[in-house]
């Protein structure tokens, strides 16, 4: 038999306690400084400047996405994604992040490019595009400050607006540096670096979003679990554990248990007493578990399947 138990709250409508209102602010305040930054950059010859642009338009981007995302994702479930809209915060990392890694390795070639050849750099208008940068950037994180405490979809796009503003104090000295000494090559130094730790953070979320895309295994303590359920008296074992996650937050977790012969009342209070220890201690939000009484023969863990070996003539055994 099998009993499905859902312990999360399921599909809701966005928050009101977010300000959409902000949100849009902040995208098109970003947006103002990529617009600057860029025609700054080209204007002066600081590739640091085009770097920083890029970072914001990315952030740009990201905001953006974060905003369409908490929208859709606040959608209940229907006869079309019985799941709800929950993975389109990830689709929306995913995309943005890939850009970045792109974008990323590109400045990097030609900062490299750059170091065998600097080329003059208008500094003073650097600083001041730079300047400009900073202190909208700056105004953007306290837009997105109060909502960032209960979001975690905005505090990720607040946490990339903390990362606009190191990134443009980096600019801000490197076109100091080079008004003081003229060393022009310090504008694709502080490219490069800009880039790398673009490069680190958008992979981290690229590998992030496609682990849950591929619905992955939701990181876990599985020997304590195990151990935590087989320790209740009327749990012989417990096995074909499969774990996934719709998003950042929500982990769902199915297994087959195997329990003495037993009426499906004495069943339903066991599976209350497993999602209650699955829900407080581990974290997890949605629970399907299907019982048992020696029905299956493998008692693995995980039950891992093995991909099917081709026969001749093309079909799969």
């Amino acid at each position: 038999m099998g009993i499905e138990t859902r312990i999360d709250r399921g599909p809701q409508e966005p928050r009101a306690g977010i300000s959409g209102a902000r949100l849009l602010a902040a995208v098109l305040l970003n947006a103002l400084i990529t617009a600057v930054e860029v025609a700054g950059g080209i204007a002066s010859g600081s590739l640091a400047l085009l770097s920083d642009a890029a970072h914001n338009l990315g952030d740009t981007a990201a905001i953006a996405f974060s905003y369409v995302a908490w929208r859709i994702a606040g959608r209940g479930s229907d006869s079309r994604r019985t799941y709800g809209y929950k993975r389109a915060e990830i689709i929306a990392a995913f995309v943005n992040a890939a850009a970045l890694v792109a974008i990323s390795l590109f400045l990097v070639v030609e900062a490299l490019r750059r170091l065998r050849a600097p080329q003059a750099i208008d500094s003073g208008l650097m600083l001041l595009v730079a300047a400009f940068g900073l202190a909208a950037n700056l105004a953007s994180m306290l837009l997105l400050r109060k909502d960032a405490r209960s979001s975690m979809n905005v505090r990720s796009g607040y946490l990339h607006l903390l990362g606009d503003t190191v990134s443009s104090v980096g600019v801000i000295l490197g076109g100091i540096l080079i008004r003081a000494w003229g060393a022009f090559w310090i504008d694709p130094l502080v490219t490069i670096l800009i880039s790398l730790y673009l490069l680190r953070e958008s992979w981290a979320i690229v590998r992030g979003s496609v682990g849950i895309l591929m619905q992955s295994a939701a990181r876990l303590d599985y020997g304590a679990i195990r151990a935590d359920i087989e320790a209740i008296p009327e749990v012989r074992n417990i096995h074909h554990v499969h774990t996934w996650m719709s998003n950042e937050e929500t982990v769902y977790f199915e297994a087959h248990i195997d329990v003495e012969d037993r009426p499906l009342s004495q069943a339903c209070a066991i599976a209350e007493r497993i999602e209650g220890l699955l829900r407080e201690k581990y974290g997890i939000a949605h629970v399907t578990l299907q019982f048992e009484t020696g029905r299956c023969q493998e008692k693995d863990f995980f039950k891992v399947g093995r991909p099917a070996r081709k026969k001749k003539g093309g079909t799969r055994e």
